[in-house]
């Protein structure tokens, strides 16, 4: 099961992972944010609800990679792998570009309202990014600043809580993400015992969205995942 990053949705994580997954015989899950205060609480309770019947290669983007490696963490057991796409902080937020990003969003859309903020995006973002958020932010309707600062506010798995995560890791990164550091995704790898990073750039997933699952999926392989 893969999940969405901060403010996206369904529609983009399937993008990324769905094709890359069916060629290792993995099917895609997806579940689509329920914005606000219960938007991580939802996407647990997924994860605890697939895992029902077999243990579940988890993942997600940003967020969404967050909250797979909680969920991981708490569940070692229910977990056969990890697939985390431009992982945002380790630990506590604090000042992580991607959090101040979410926040000073949130801001934004309290000020402006949704179509207003997404104005202010669409001036700055490459246009792939705009697009996507274009799509994604409307579904999220009055709960978009709550889901954002929600977002921004809670910690990921620490460095120590990573260390005891024994599963095999693909981690993907984007070399020019400015808000999803390469280096982070690099402390990840480091901090877990099965890990490999695979990178591609901003570029070429606004060209093609497959090949950030492509570079987890590879990274997860050489990290010892067994495909279906």
């Amino acid at each position: 099961m893969m999940l969405p990053g901060t403010g996206s949705d369904d529609v983009f994580v399937r993008s990324v992972f769905e094709i890359p997954l069916a060629a290792v015989g993995v099917r895609t899950l997806a579940p689509a944010p329920t914005p606000g205060a219960e938007l991580a609480r939802a996407y647990l309770a997924s994860l605890d609800q697939a895992a029902r019947e077999a243990p579940l290669l988890v993942g997600g983007i940003s967020f969404g990679a967050h909250l797979a490696a909680e969920w991981a963490v708490r569940n070692p057991r229910r977990c056969a792998g990890l697939l985390l796409a431009l992982p945002a902080w380790l630990g506590d937020p604090g000042v992580a570009p991607a959090a101040v990003s979410a926040r000073l969003s949130a801001a934004e859309v309290r000020a402006r309202g949704v179509d207003g903020a997404l104005a202010g995006v669409a001036a700055d973002a490459p246009a792939w990014v705009s697009a996507e958020l274009g799509r994604a932010w409307p579904r999220y309707g009055r709960e978009l600043a709550d889901s954002l600062e929600l977002a921004a506010a809670r910690p990921a798995p620490t460095e120590e809580q990573l260390r005891a995560l024994d599963v095999p890791v693909g981690i993907a990164a984007c070399t020019d993400d400015p808000i999803h550091p390469a280096g982070t995704a690099g402390a990840w790898a480091a901090a877990l015992p099965r890990a490999v990073v695979r990178s591609t750039r901003l570029a070429v997933v606004g060209r093609d969205p497959e090949s950030l699952g492509r570079a987890a999926v590879l990274a997860w392989l050489h990290a010892g995942g067994r495909p279906a």
